[in-house]
């Protein structure tokens, strides 16, 4: 059937409600909006869904979240009849219609036999999945879009662990959501119904204080914010984080802890940032003003799931700086293990984990106090992975896990990336080097001093639509193909291609493998130290390019990322023209 005949359909079918036939008809004028809603359904990934509100079959809506729940309630019933029993938990953030994506996914799953344990109220991802082994379910959901724009939805799926379903579990979820080709396959409880039977049954507060419990078991140093005066300004940026993240500072005995008004409430539209995304600069200024009244030592900031975290700091000069992801996982790490082995309790077997994008300073850090560092891909679930591996065999102790995405965990609670527990830690980092007489920023100087100075960029290429998909295959296949033999005066002495696990040391012409998982991932090595890595986003619209490098000098390593930064977006306009 093509994009229009599948058109006429929704807006003829009783299948559909009248809203959803009305917001269609509206379109008819609009082949182009038309074709692109229509021309393919919504892809079911690894990760689950994610995509633009509307009606269609490329949209998230209510159709295509009962889909995609129909197909992975199919699946636990073929994993047999203990794994139906033990049921799934749901959680949601603040995003439009996200209470609603939540209570359709539970219909699905108690008209499927499968208990239901739907969140009271919105909690975020870390929650959900600290839940799914708390409640002892099968799997578990989240509605959410991370940090994308007002207009995005999605839907994250977890297995019995508390991680995101990793390979080969994901593929086999994803064949089950495919299989399902007509609505009419779809089965859905009453609410009322499911609700009085016990086939949905609402969780909130006991999850709450189980969970908190275990966020600030991760304190190192307890008594360090009990002597503090740190003063803290937080911004949940309209979205899940404001209950659970002051609840971990109080319950922390942090006192001062200023939250910005204006975006404490839940909110979908994001009116203050429209784009709330941590990693953004611009979603602080109204942190910073108010940083600024309180004379703040401190800001954070969590997305609407809260499972990430962004934090800006007080440079020497009065003036607050933005710091990344890498840098706030490596002021994390560093700290953690410092902290331990201070203490005594640095277990030989330790273990670091991150993934193969974020900065390099973490293998330093960990060869300084003797962890054992793994590589991992893109992708918190697989750093949930490796916890898993190491609890089954005993062979390491997870210390701490991050990804340069503004996500990290330490402790084994949940499987992903908290920004509960992130918040939390930084802050306490903050009130360490006030402690010192120094800020965290003067922690970051006292970090480069000690390891190096390391720098990380990245550049995202929006390409929308069939012809950007079209334009990011022709990327990724031309750089598979032909890959540089040098980027501005640097050689490539090293490619990797992940999808095929390949590593080819262009020098001598050795080739090895990874033993990671098989993902459309591109990875190259400069003689020069630097390095950079090609990969289109999972979730977005976009092509990701990552580098890297590290120098005696703060000033030498901008150089390196900038030269090979330009070097290499010059050859990606060149294959886009």
């Amino acid at each position: 059937m093509g994009f229009m005949e599948e058109y006429k359909k929704w807006c003829t079918d009783p299948y559909f409600d009248e809203d959803t036939k009305a917001e269609l008809k509206s379109i008819e004028n609009d082949a182009k909006e038309i074709e692109e809603r229509f021309y393919k359904n919504l892809e079911f990934g690894t990760g689950g869904l994610r995509g633009i509100l509307g009606a269609g079959t490329n949209r998230m809506n209510i159709y295509t979240v009962s889909k995609a729940t129909q197909g992975f309630a199919n699946y636990i019933k073929s994993q047999g009849e203990a794994a139906v029993k033990k049921g799934v938990v749901i959680a949601y953030d603040s995003r439009h219609y996200s209470p609603e994506f939540a209570e359709i996914t539970a219909r699905v799953l108690a008209g499927n036999g499968i208990k239901a344990y739907l969140s009271d109220e919105l909690r975020p991802v870390p929650m959900l999945s600290f839940a799914v082994r708390y409640l002892g379910c099968t799997g578990g959901v989240v509605i959410t879009a991370s940090h994308n724009p007002p207009e995005y939805n999605g839907y994250k799926a977890y297995w019995e662990d508390g991680a995101q379903v990793p390979f080969p579990r994901d593929g086999e979820i994803i064949k089950e959501v495919n299989a399902v080709t007509d609505f009419n396959m779809i089965k859905k409880a009453d609410l009322t119904e499911a609700v009085n039977s016990g086939m949905i049954q609402y969780v909130g507060p006991e999850l709450d204080v189980a969970y908190l419990e275990a966020v600030t078991a991760q304190i190192v140093n307890q008594e360090i914010i009990d002597n503090t005066d740190l003063k803290i300004v937080y911004t949940p940026l309209h979205g899940s984080g404001n209950k659970p993240v002051r609840r971990a500072l109080a319950k922390a005995g942090f006192k001062n802890v200023y939250v910005v008004p204006q975006q404490e409430k839940p909110d979908g539209s994001f009116p203050t940032v429209g784009y709330p995304n941590p990693e953004n600069k611009a979603v602080f200024d109204l942190a910073m003003e108010l940083a600024k009244k309180v004379d703040a030592d401190i800001i954070v900031g969590t997305d609407p799931d809260a499972d990430r975290v962004g934090a800006v700091v007080k440079k020497t000069d009065g003036e607050y700086m933005v710091l990344t992801g890498n840098m706030t996982g490596s002021l994390i790490c560093e700290y953690i293990l410092s902290q331990k082995k201070a203490k005594g309790i640095l277990p030989s077997n330790g273990a670091v984990v991150s993934t193969i994008v974020s900065t390099d300073m973490t293998k330093a850090i960990c060869a300084e106090y003797g962890m054992k560092y793994f590589d991992v891909l893109t992708g918190f679930k697989y750093i949930g992975e490796k916890i898993k591996e190491f609890e089954a065999d005993g062979s390491y102790e997870y210390m701490f896990g991050f990804e340069e995405s503004y996500g990290c965990l330490a402790g084994t609670y949940a499987r992903d990336k908290d920004a509960c527990f992130a918040t939390m830690m930084i802050c306490e980092l903050a009130a360490y080097y006030k402690t010192r007489g120094m800020s965290l920023y003067d922690g970051l100087v006292e970090l480069y001093n000690k390891y190096g100075y390391y720098k990380e960029t990245i550049t995202s290429i929006e390409l929308k639509g069939l012809d950007g998909a079209a334009q990011i295959k022709k990327i990724m296949d031309t750089l598979r193909a032909d890959p540089p033999k040098e980027v501005a005066g640097a050689k490539v002495i090293e490619t990797r291609d992940y999808s095929i696990d390949k590593i080819v040391n262009t020098v001598t012409g050795e080739e090895s493998k990874s033993g990671l998982p098989k993902s459309n991932v591109l990875y190259f090595v400069l003689d020069n130290g630097t390095w950079f890595c090609v990969r289109p986003s999972g979730t977005e619209p976009k092509i990701k390019v990552y580098f890297g490098s590290s120098d005696k000098s703060e000033e030498a390593v901008e150089a390196k990322v900038k030269t090979a930064s330009d070097g290499i977006l010059a050859i990606v306009d060149g294959i886009l023209k």
